[in-house]
């Protein structure tokens, strides 16, 4: 998963990042709020972790801006010195999704975020799901589509996964690129561009199968789930109906 932590103390964020790391995630440090906040503009995240007290706005702040002004549902967990329940209630009335009181101890962050990207992307916990026709087997790492094998690289699958994983999200391209290539150097802008040529073919993603994959310029990549029945009945001269877009 793809973590960003906000901390202006920069061995609570150093511990964070190494935690985060330790179960296998992807964490982007920050201790600046105004950073964060421009990168989630242009990017995309699974997990937000946010101290409460920083130099130029508050944490409540920035989770109230996160729901209102980006419609965001990104879970978020506070790591804060607020200890009060008034301060407890005051994050989570604004929109964060839990709560945790420093000093922090590794085994609690641990457990609330895995307990949080559980209740967030239930799919990515299962042995095998479904989406319409699309069906993975994450054991076998197999996919069938209309109970046909499609044959498929390692990383065309990992990204087809991640894609239905995500349905509804727009991905950023860092994001899609760390999912699948990891945080190396090995994955040019292009590669991923071809990847989703290619999945957009082999998987016929297109609305008449229930599923568009649009590329949003110079942000990333969405999955949608389109209701096919509502598009049948669209006349076909009718202006805004949907197309793959390249």
């Amino acid at each position: 998963m793809r973590i960003a932590a906000l901390d202006d103390e920069p061995s609570q964020l150093e511990l964070i990042r190494h935690t985060m790391e330790g179960i296998g995630h992807e964490c982007h440090g920050y201790t600046e709020g105004k950073t964060l906040l421009r990168d989630l503009r242009q990017q995309s995240f699974d997990l937000l972790i946010l101290d409460w007290t920083l130099p130029e706005v508050s944490g409540p702040t920035i989770v109230k801006w996160i729901r209102q002004d980006l419609a965001s549902r990104l879970p978020i967990l506070f790591v804060t010195n607020r200890r009060e329940e008034a301060d407890m209630v005051e994050g989570l009335s604004a929109g964060a999704d839990d709560f945790m009181v420093k000093p922090i101890r590794v085994g609690e962050l641990e457990a609330r975020v895995k307990a949080l990207l559980r209740r967030a992307y239930p799919s990515q916990h299962e042995a095998e799901v479904l989406f319409g026709p699309y069906h993975f087997h994450l054991n076998s790492r197999t996919l069938h589509v209309n109970g046909v094998p499609i044959e498929l690289k390692h990383r065309e699958y990992e990204l087809a996964l991640f894609l239905f994983q995500n349905i509804g999200r727009l991905l950023s391209r860092e994001h899609l690129r760390e999912a699948v290539w990891g945080m190396g150097p090995d994955a040019p802008s292009r590669s991923l561009d071809t990847h989703m040529s290619r999945l957009r073919t082999k998987l016929d993603l297109r609305p008449s199968n229930g599923f568009l994959l649009s590329a949003v310029y110079g942000l990333g990549y969405r999955l949608e789930a389109i209701d096919v029945d509502s598009l049948n009945a669209m006349p076909a001269s009718q202006p805004g109906s949907l197309s793959a877009v390249a």
